[in-house]
């Protein structure tokens, strides 16, 4: 399955669970916008890219229902959530989902792209 898949969708399916993750995370901190002394929290993407490639492991396809397609590569989909000291301030949030939805769908279209390329091999072959 590797070698038809490649590395490619292991590495845009953990971009699309950390893009998700990092959406929770910024929705988290707008919802508690005016809760005193919440700090907002973040997701270290800077941080959990050097720690992957530091120990040289495989991304792993995160599952949540037994139906999902299990990866065989390693350990990944764990992202460490960061609070800052600082106030939550709504203009910087919203420009943060905004970017993290882009870049969401960017991903989702590369994946669909992939996917296409497939397809076309697949139906080249009959």
């Amino acid at each position: 399955m590797n070698g038809l898949f490649g590395k490619t969708i292991d590495l845009l399916s953990n971009m699309l669970d950390f893009r998700a993750e990092r959406h929770k995370v910024i929705s988290s901190n707008i919802a508690n916008l005016d809760t005193p002394g919440y700090k907002p929290s973040s997701l270290d993407f800077k941080g959990n890219l050097d720690e992957i490639m530091n120990k040289n492991e495989s991304l792993e396809i995160t599952t949540t229902n037994p139906r999902h397609i299990k990866s065989g590569g390693g350990k990944g989909g764990d992202f460490q959530v960061s609070q800052s000291g600082e106030k939550v301030e709504i203009d910087k949030e919203m420009a943060e989902l905004a970017e993290n939805n882009i870049m969401y769908n960017l991903d989702v279209e590369m994946l669909a792209r992939k996917f296409r390329g497939l397809n076309t091999v697949l139906k080249e072959t009959k």
